[in-house]
């Protein structure tokens, strides 16, 4: 499921408060300045710090 543009535009990195991008495989959204992945489960974006993970190559 695609996260919609609106809501896009209005979310930010939890730590950095930078912009995020979604991912290749549209499970996760990408802080490119922490270099963290936040998980999307069940088409709702989790943007907790706890819950992201590093970004991994290929990204």
């Amino acid at each position: 499921m695609a996260i919609d543009k609106e809501l896009l535009e209005i979310l930010a990195c939890p730590e950095c408060k930078g912009e995020v991008t979604v991912n290749k495989n549209n499970d996760g959204l990408i802080c490119a300045h922490c270099a963290l992945v936040y998980p999307i489960k069940d088409g709702i974006p989790v943007m907790l710090v706890d819950e992201a993970e590093t970004i991994k190559s290929g990204e």
